[in-house]
């Protein structure tokens, strides 16, 4: 038999299992070009557009003020339009009826009313936390208990690191229900600086103005506190033999690790007192 006779016959034998319709879709049937045809641009379609929806992010937003948390929604509802849009018309050149779809539109309404509530729910949550701006991210939160810095603003959930530098994944329906105390809502100060009370104790002899300016001065000393709004001591209850004090000081250091802050207070407060003669607990006055 001739060779190219041959594979003539395999050619076209493959044309026809290429073209062979086996999908009726309306008044279109689906072959296996037509799945290949629409597999490969929509694979091209997600990749352009992951690409773009970085560009759009870090080359021409990053050039704004608008929030990295914005940032984000905004790039993802871009890529999500265009991969809508993009998949329609891909459908339309393939020749694939778009009129038979509206059964799987009514299919998908019905499993979005049924199970997808919740994600729903989330997405539309995470869309009203970006636009309303409660807390953003780089802001310290407390929420349910927890307090943390929000590290990502997601459209479904927001992550929350903890001062143990745990991150806590919080769906956006559960922060806009709950009670959120944002320790970073400051809108004239760019620093994010947060206020910190520590508790100090001096023996109950010594006069508590002495006392305060013993704390004030361990305070201005640390490079973290910040001058302005100044640290300042209250004097919080008398006691028989001890005095309890409240050290206010505000930080744009420490929001994520106050337990460091108070260590390195704590040492600073024990070397003036120690200079001042200043215990921290009177004796018997008896």
């Amino acid at each position: 038999m001739n060779p190219n006779f041959q594979l003539f016959n395999q050619l076209s034998q493959l044309n026809q299992i290429m073209n062979a319709q086996f999908l009726p879709i309306g008044r279109t049937t689906v072959s296996l070009t037509m799945v290949i045809y629409v597999a490969v641009l929509f694979f091209f379609l997600v990749i352009t557009t992951a690409r773009a929806k970085t560009w759009f992010e870090k080359e021409l937003l990053s050039r704004t003020k608008i929030e990295p948390g914005m940032r984000a929604a905004a790039g993802s509802f871009l890529r999500g339009f265009v991969l809508f849009v993009g998949f329609i018309v891909i459908l339309q050149t393939a020749g694939i009826d778009l009129s038979a779809l509206t059964v799987v539109a009514g299919a998908v309404g019905l499993g979005v009313s049924l199970g997808l509530q919740g994600l729903i729910s989330n997405v539309v949550s995470g869309v009203i936390i970006v636009l309303e701006g409660p807390f953003k991210v780089g802001d310290r939160i407390e929420f349910d208990g927890t307090i943390g810095s929000v590290m990502r603003v997601a459209l479904r959930t927001t992550t929350i690191v903890t001062n143990d530098n745990v991150a806590i994944i919080v769906p956006n329906s559960e922060l806009l229900k709950g009670k959120i105390t944002n320790w970073s809502c400051n809108a004239s100060d760019a620093k994010h600086s947060v206020r910190f009370t520590f508790p100090v104790s001096a023996d109950g002899l010594i006069p508590p103005a002495n006392v305060i300016e013993a704390i004030l001065e361990a305070a201005k000393a640390h490079s973290g506190v910040l001058s302005e709004p100044a640290p300042e001591v209250v004097l919080q209850e008398l006691g028989e033999k001890t005095n309890s004090y409240l050290l206010r000081v505000y930080s744009s250091e420490f929001l994520s690790k106050p337990s460091t802050l108070r260590s390195e207070l704590n040492h600073l407060i024990f070397d003036v007192f120690r200079q001042r003669n200043i215990k921290f607990s009177g004796g018997d006055k008896s």
